[in-house]
């Protein structure tokens, strides 16, 4: 069993290097928990006043389940995973059956900011990316699939993103084996953490990783 942690900033580029390891590793060794799946559910909240919630701070999050989690795949037990939904800042009645494999990728802003999260993956990750190119990625991302307009996504980077990443995301650089500099793009420090990956696992390198990329 291998536990990947993948931190870094709003529109860093998490995803992005979650899904070039995908392509790398066989489908049926690797299972994904976001953390954003775990925000603590708020539906006993007025809806006027889950707007104003602030999802950068790390008591949005409901480690203690997201933990509790990671521990029973880490056992070989299956879990339920939690819904989320950025629309209604709610979790759904539903929820995702995911059964354990080799690889547990978990990934968030705010994952190392939780000494046991920490402690439990076996490599830490932290994608690195300008402030400047973030706040590029959120403004599309949050008007794309969280119904925000650029007023709003402005609005809310300024008073909670900006100042939570410099208080809660940024420290937690220095817990990362691996940095990852300009998220997704950086070829390199991607192989390397492949490598590592196959490695760890015992699997044979099939293929020259960089012709994944291309």
């Amino acid at each position: 069993m291998l536990i990947i942690g993948i931190c870094g900033g709003t529109g860093s580029g998490k995803t992005t290097v979650v899904n070039k390891i995908l392509n790398i590793l066989p489908e049926d060794h690797v299972v994904i928990l976001s953390q954003d799946s775990y925000y603590k559910d708020n539906s006993n909240i007025p809806l006027e006043e889950r707007k104003h919630i602030n999802f950068d701070h790390p008591d949005s999050i409901e480690f203690d389940l997201l933990y509790h989690h990671i521990n029973e795949l880490k056992n070989g037990k299956s879990i339920e995973k939690p819904v989320y939904s950025y629309i209604t800042c709610t979790r759904s009645p539903e929820t995702i059956h995911v059964q354990s494999k080799d690889v547990i990728l978990i990934e968030g802003i705010l994952l190392f900011s939780d000494e046991r999260i920490r402690n439990i993956c076996n490599v830490k990750v932290f994608v690195d990316a300008p402030s400047d190119e973030r706040l590029l990625r959120v403004i599309k991302r949050d008007i794309i699939e969280r119904g925000r307009n650029v007023e709003q996504t402005l609005e809310r980077y300024i008073d909670t993103v900006k100042p939570m990443h410099e208080q809660f995301i940024e420290p937690t650089k220095r817990y990362a084996d691996i940095i990852v500099p300009l998220g997704g793009e950086n070829m390199v420090a991607i192989n390397i953490l492949a490598s590592t990956i196959r490695q760890k696992l015992g699997l044979k390198k099939n293929q020259d990783i960089n012709s994944i990329f291309h």
